[in-house]
């Protein structure tokens, strides 16, 4: 997750996730654990100068999100909106 609401070390945080999802790939292999590397990211970079990064970080096989992590990306059943009511 990262959260910024000025521009700072984040911006080249978001550049290394191609090295980090190797390393942890590297990591998790001999568990036949597989990764992926997500950031969860606040609306300060949705601003145009971060176009080129945020492109950069799909283009390696990253992925980001804006505020939150949708919850089918790690398998989990999204629930539906009786199913909502009825659990309450």
């Amino acid at each position: 997750m990262k959260f910024q609401k000025v521009a700072g070390s984040v911006d080249e945080k978001l550049q290394t996730c191609d090295f980090k999802k190797k390393q942890y790939r590297k990591l998790m292999a001999p568990l036949n654990i597989e990764v992926e590397y997500i950031y969860i990211l606040n609306d300060w970079f949705k601003i145009p100068a971060y176009k080129d990064t945020l492109d950069y970080v799909i283009s390696v096989g990253c992925q980001y999100y804006f505020n939150y992590l949708p919850l089918q990306k790690l398998g989990l059943p999204v629930p539906t909106k009786g199913a909502l009511v009825e659990n309450m």
